[in-house]
C-alpha cells in the first residue's frame, strides 16, 4: 500500500519543479490569510474564492507542466490568434464596466486580454525558435509588428497596466533574441519622443490625473490622489512587526481602496510590517532566480526564450504593483501576482510558471 501512494505520489509530482512549488504553496497560504482579513474576517466566503482560484489553477499548471516544450509550440499560433481574435471581438462588442470595454461574454464571462499573457511569449519565443540560424532586421520588424498589434488594442480597452504586461512579456523575449542595443536606444530615443503624442492622444483623462499624482497625491486626497495617500499610510503604519492580523485600522476600517486586489500589499504591510513585507520580497526572489536558472540551462532556443520572458514577466507583475502601492508608479491596474484575489490572472500565471516547469522537467527537446 506505501509503495503504491509513494508511485503515485510520484506520478503526480514528478513535472512539478519543488523550489517553485514551496514558493507558490507559501504565497497561497499568505494570499488565503490577507484575503480573509482585507474582506472584513467575517465570513470565509471571499477567502474560499481564493481558494477555488489557486485550486483550479493549480490544476491547469500540472497539466501544462506535463506538456514537452516541443508539444507547447504547436499551441503557438493557434493561442496568439485565439487571443487577437477575442480582442478585435472586445473591440467590437465587448461589455462595458466602468467606462472600460474589456470583457466578452459567451456564455460566461471572459477577459481576452489574459490569454495574450500567454499567447505574446508562445508565439514570439517559437517565431524566434525557427529563425535561429540567422536573424535580420526584418525579423525583430516582424516580431515588433506581432507585439504591437495586441499592445495597442488593449491600451484602446482602455487597460493600460495589462498593455504593460502584454508588451514586457514579448519585449523580453526579442530582446533575450539577440536585440542590438543600438535597435534598443533607437527605440528608447524614439519613445521619449512619442511622449507628447501618447499623453495628448492615446491616454484618457484620468490615465493622466494618475500619472500628475505622483507628484502631488495631496492635491486630489479625494479624488486620484486618494489611492496612493491611503495605501502609504497604511503601509507605514504597519512599521517593523506590524499591527497584527485582522488588526489593522486603516484595511479594517474599510480606507484601503480595493484591499483585497490590486492594494493588498498596503493591507500585508499595515498587518505584518517590514518583517513581513521582507519575507514576501524574499519569496518573490526565489520564483525569479528559480526560474532564471531553468531559462539558463534549457536546451532550445525555444526553451530559453519562453522561460525567461515568463520569469521577467512575473518580475514586472510584481514590480509595477509594488510601485503602485508605494507611490513611486502610477496606478495602472495590476494585481500582485499569486497574492491579489482574482481568478483569470491566477489562472494565467500559473498557466505560465506551468510552461516553464515544463522546460525544467523536459530537457530534450525535439525541433519542429
Amino acid at each position: 500500500m506505501k509503495a503504491t501512494i509513494n508511485r503515485l505520489f510520484f506520478a503526480i509530482t514528478r513535472s512539478l519543479d519543488g523550489p517553485l512549488m514551496i514558493a507558490f504553496a507559501v504565497l497561497a497560504a499568505i494570499s488565503l490569510a490577507v484575503v480573509f482579513s482585507a474582506s472584513g474576517g467575517i465570513t470565509f466566503d471571499r477567502a474560499m474564492g481564493q481558494a477555488r482560484n489557486f485550486g483550479i489553477a493549480l490544476v491547469a499548471m500540472w497539466i501544462i507542466a506535463n506538456i514537452p516544450p516541443q508539444t507547447l509550440m504547436r499551441f503557438a499560433i493557434p493561442v496568439y490568434l485565439l487571443g487577437l481574435g477575442l480582442l478585435i471581438s472586445v473591440a467590437l462588442f465587448g461589455e462595458i464596466r466602468n467606462g472600460a470595454r474589456r470583457w466578452l461574454n459567451i456564455g460566461f464571462t471572459i477577459q481576452p486580454s489574459e490569454i495574450m499573457k500567454i499567447g505574446m511569449p508562445l508565439l514570439l519565443a517559437w517565431y524566434f525558435h525557427r529563425k535561429e540560424e540567422g536573424l535580420s532586421f526584418k525579423d525583430y520588424l516582424i516580431a515588433g509588428v506581432i507585439l504591437m498589434v495586441p499592445t495597442l488594442l488593449v491600451m484602446r480597452q482602455p487597460d493600460l497596466g495589462t498593455a504593460i504586461l502584454i508588451f514586457s512579456a514579448g519585449f523580453f523575449v526579442i530582446f533575450f533574441a539577440g536585440l542590438s542595443w543600438k535597435l534598443l536606444i533607437a527605440g528608447g530615443i524614439g519613445a521619449l519622443a512619442s511622449l507628447p503624442l501618447l499623453w495628448n492622444y492615446v491616454l484618457h483623462d484620468y490615465q493622466r490625473d494618475r500619472v500628475l499624482m505622483l507628484l502631488d497625491p495631496t492635491s486630489d486626497p479625494l479624488g486620484a490622489g486618494y489611492h496612493i495617500i491611503q495605501s502609504t499610510i497604511a503601509i507605514g503604519s504597519g512599521g517593523i512587526l506590524g499591527k497584527g492580523w485582522q488588526a489593522g485600522s486603516q484595511a479594517q476600517l474599510d480606507f484601503i481602496p480595493e484591499r483585497s486586489t490590486d492594494f493588498i500589499l498596503a493591507v500585508f504591510g499595515e498587518e505584518f510590517g517590514l518583517i513581513g513585507v521582507l519575507l514576501l520580497f524574499t519569496l518573490y526572489l526565489i520564483i525569479i532566480g528559480r526560474g532564471l536558472m531553468i531559462s539558463i540551462n534549457a536546451h532550445t532556443t525555444f526553451a530559453r526564450l519562453l522561460g525567461g520572458a515568463v520569469t521577467l514577466s512575473f518580475f514586472t507583475y510584481a514590480f509595477v504593483n509594488i510601485g503602485m502601492v508605494t507611490g513611486i508608479l502610477p496606478v495602472v491596474g495590476v494585481p500582485l501576482p499569486l497574492m491579489s484575489y482574482g481568478g483569470t490572472a491566477i489562472l494565467s500565471m500559473c498557466i505560465s510558471f506551468g510552461m516553464l516547469m515544463s522546460i525544467a522537467t523536459h530537457k530534450q527537446l525535439v525541433s519542429t
